[in-house]
């Protein structure tokens, strides 16, 4: 007969970014007697923060999708419930592609999915992409929906052209995908960035009809929210949490590699050996995959390609004309905006009255986004490895034009450059079946299990609910001992 452990059993979470820190939590809150490796100097990885011009600002993740409770829950358990806030609801800008930037942007849609319209005839449809391309977009509503549901993989780009056309693709979803994930439509899995709109489709006969379905059960309110002080106060949050029950972080304290004993698990680290009865590892998926090479060689067909790279240029700027919020909380760039290289622009004290309190009247925050996931087989962009200096003056370049206010160096009171590779991992076609075949061989080891957003999905919402559910079966497994 099973009984309880007597003892404390032990485990150590490889990877100290956000969703080791939630793993680290449950574990330890289970009664396991847990420790953090983390590389580098910090944690938290893609939610943290940095100092500009004096400022504490997001160096990574600035919200989180308000589509689960996931994210609302922890933040509750934190005692950080009081410091949620909404975004300012004059919502975002669509900088399209023409010849004059002022006269090609717009604000953008709000009734839709991915930039998909739930009315393609509405006004903001036609001032976006035209009355032809309204008009192949009318025909989704009379189109049969069976021939394209019945295909097993299946890309956002191509549902979208196949029902609506080109225009909506190119000037309404491409510039949402680009910002959201990095990544082009045609290479994004829709059943892992949309989850449910096939069986919508279905449904309701129509993708327009399928998304106003959607959005109409979705939660009502805005469909982001943050923290007062930004999201890097959760990783702070957090981290003093794991203190107080006894976890040890370790930082700069890479795990080197991971063998099976008979009693668990040999974790290697430098100059040193680590024991444990259980194992999370919550780093990115490549290195993930690498580690467990010895332990779940099976892996090694599932090791995906690196994420794209991402710069973030941050600019704290003095220039009061921005006090009118000219494009609202920022600005989506259509691939074809020409003479803009950003793919996207945060206006944040728009977008955040706790930041604009503390700046005061003048002083304005904007972050912008380099780096474009381009569709298989084309070239890499290689835009966001520039150098720091090149990437601040496109920076200024296109906060200029994008909010059509002249910004010059002698405006800008700070400045940082933040870069993450491989941090947004591509949801490709297939990628569903990938994760399935990547569960399925971690579920043969007893006491291991791998989080993160390579396998949860892009996002704080969908990278909290995964790693809480699968921290649970995990510390209910290792504390059962025959």
């Amino acid at each position: 007969m099973a009984a309880v452990a007597s003892t404390p059993r032990s485990a150590v979470v490889i990877g100290g970014g956000i969703s080791g820190l939630i793993a680290a939590r449950d574990l330890a809150i289970k009664g396991l007697d847990v420790t953090v490796l983390e590389a580098g100097d910090g944690f938290g990885g893609c939610v943290g923060s940095h100092q500009v011009a004096g400022l504490s600002l997001d160096s990574g993740a600035e919200s989180y999708a308000t589509r689960s409770p996931a994210v609302p829950e922890l933040i509750g358990e934190l005692g950080l419930a009081g410091n949620i806030v909404q975004p300012h609801p004059g919502g975002a800008w669509l900088q399209l592609g023409g010849p004059d930037l002022a006269q090609s942007a717009q604000r953008m849609p709000q009734t839709g999915l991915l930039g998909i319209p739930a009315d393609p005839r509405s006004e903001e449809i036609v001032k976006a992409i035209g009355r032809v391309g309204v008009a192949r977009a009318a025909l989704d509503r009379v189109l049969p929906v069976a021939p394209l549901l019945r295909k097993d993989k299946l890309s956002l780009g191509e549902v979208v052209r196949t029902r609506m056309g080109d225009a909506v693709l190119k000037r309404l979803v491409a510039p949402v995908a680009g910002g959201v994930y990095s990544a082009d439509p045609d290479v994004l899995d829709v059943d892992s960035v949309a989850p449910g709109l096939r069986k919508a489709m279905a449904e309701h006969g129509s993708l327009s009809a399928a998304v106003g379905a959607m959005r109409k059960a979705a939660p009502a309110g805005s469909t982001v929210a943050s923290l007062r002080g930004g999201m890097g106060t959760l990783t702070q949050a957090l981290t003093a949490d794991l203190a107080a029950r006894g976890v040890k972080l370790l930082t700069g304290t890479p795990a080197e590699g991971i063998e099976r004993t008979a009693a668990g698990f040999r974790i290697a680290v430098p100059d040193a050996v680590l024991d444990a009865d259980a194992v999370v590892v919550a780093t990115d998926g490549p290195a993930a995959v690498d580690l467990l090479a010895k332990a779940v060689p099976e892996l090694a067909a599932y090791r995906p390609g690196p994420g794209p790279g991402v710069a973030l240029v941050t600019l704290v700027v003095d220039r009061p004309e921005l006090d009118a919020m000219p494009r609202g909380t920022g600005v989506l760039v259509a691939i074809d905006a020409d003479g803009v290289q950003a793919k996207a622009l945060t206006h944040a004290t728009a977008k955040w009255q706790w930041l604009a309190d503390s700046t005061g009247p003048g002083t304005h925050v904007l972050r912008l986004s380099y780096g474009r996931g381009l569709g298989a087989g084309q070239e890499i962009d290689a835009t966001a490895l520039r150098p720091d200096d090149e990437l601040f003056a496109a920076a200024l370049a296109d906060a200029s034009a994008l909010l059509q206010t002249p910004l010059e160096e002698a405006d800008v009171v700070g400045w940082d450059v933040v870069r993450w590779v491989g941090a947004l991992p591509s949801a490709a076609v297939g990628h569903a079946d990938r994760v399935a075949a990547v569960r399925a061989a971690v579920a043969e080891v007893d006491g291991l299990e791998v989080v993160g957003a390579w396998l949860a999905g892009t996002g704080l919402a969908a990278v909290t609910a995964d790693t809480r559910s699968r921290s649970a079966r995990l510390a209910e497994a290792v504390q059962i001992v025959e």
